[in-house]
């Protein structure tokens, strides 16, 4: 007996098991969802029963589809991974539900979204697979759309990703050439103005190149601040002042005057760090040089934090106070009051009783 003859004589026992009165044997043959049922018992699990629904579908006849594998409507383009999930569902007995990409008989291409489900007796024995078939084509056309869709805007993004990243590379290339141009320059500057103060002897200008060469050294502490700052559009005042705090004590070589740091962070715009840099170098360097004069110890307190909406600096020294000396006095003044109008602060100088105490108050709003 043929493969053929033994699954049709084994659809004919499933039809007088389900006679054409039953309503649910009826039901199948005449729904529109394409539907088969196999018979495990046999090798290669073949076709026993095929309604007309799957014989549309699939362009072929029952007399070519009855006692063949299921995998005759597979071709080249459907997916293995696709068909291994079936294998494994049939050879354990489960359910299973993919889609497949099938064949007409035509050589048309369908795609089928089947659900497979074992048949059991009495006994917990399969019997048979019941395969339920829908086209899902237009769905998967639309899905293998956005899918290109999608990958194409992957692509797009690699690719603006990769442009992106040269670009940063060359940029961060750029800042460390003029890091290191900058860098240079001011050292230049700075062992100019060294050097010339050194050929003069009139004290007065002596103070003045001192003066200038530690404006620059502001400057340059400020530039090497922001190249070393992760975020190099904010500059961190807090951290620049420690930093100059120790470069001043450092160059005045005084063992008797203390210094008392309470900083607060406060972050401005990069765009307003030297002005701001320049103000507080002024400010130390008249406390320094005017509030202690040799033999006369003291402290010196710098305070930063904010209050009311603004950021507060605050300078004060115990020395011999503002009765005696002007804290800023001179060109020191003149920079002050420019640097703070540019700034839009507000400057104020009190007797801190002894000693002198000068606040700047730098507007929140406008240090964004």
């Amino acid at each position: 007996m043929n493969d053929y003859e033994e699954s049709r004589r084994a659809g004919a026992r499933l039809a007088a098991e389900h006679n054409i009165d039953d309503p649910f044997a009826a039901a199948i043959r005449a729904t529109r969802m394409a539907m088969i049922v196999t018979d495990p018992s046999q090798a290669e699990n073949p076709i026993i029963f095929a309604n007309d629904a799957f014989l549309r579908l699939t362009g072929y006849g029952r007399d070519e589809v009855i006692g063949r594998n299921c995998r005759f409507l597979q071709g080249p383009n459907t997916d293995p991974k696709a068909i291994e999930t079936l294998r494994a569902a049939v050879a354990a007995g489960e359910d299973a539900s993919v889609d497949l990409l099938n064949y007409r008989k035509d050589g048309s291409t369908f795609w089928n979204a089947l659900y497979l489900s074992p048949v059991r007796n009495d006994a917990g024995d399969i019997v048979y697979f019941f395969g339920s078939q829908l086209d899902v084509s237009d769905r998967k056309v639309v899905e293998l759309r956005a899918r290109d869709r999608s990958d194409d805007l992957r692509h797009e993004v690699e690719a603006r990703t990769r442009e992106l990243t040269q670009a940063l590379e060359q940029k961060t290339v750029l800042l460390h050439e003029v890091d290191h141009r900058v860098k240079n320059n001011l050292q230049l500057i700075s062992s100019l103005l060294l050097l010339q103060n050194r050929r003069v002897a009139d004290p007065n200008v002596k103070a003045s190149l001192k003066g200038m060469l530690g404006r620059v050294n502001a400057i340059a502490t400020v530039h090497r601040r922001l190249f070393q700052s992760e975020d190099v559009e904010r500059f961190d005042v807090s951290a620049f002042i420690r930093d100059l705090v120790a470069d001043l004590m450092g160059s005045i070589q005084r063992d008797d005057i203390e210094m008392q740091l309470d900083l607060e962070r406060v972050d401005i715009p990069a765009a307003k760090a030297a002005p701001l840099a320049l103000v507080v170098n002024e400010l130390l360097t008249n406390a320094l040089r005017h509030g202690f004069p040799e033999g006369r110890g003291g402290r010196i307190f710098v305070g930063v934090r904010r209050e009311n909406g603004d950021f507060r600096i605050e300078i004060t020294d115990d020395g011999v106070g503002i009765g005696k000396t002007s804290p800023v006095s001179g060109f020191g003044l003149t920079i002050v009051q420019l640097l703070c109008q540019q700034l839009k602060a507000r400057g104020e100088t009190t007797d801190a009783e002894p000693g002198t105490r000068v606040v700047v108050l730098l507007p929140v709003n406008g240090a964004h």
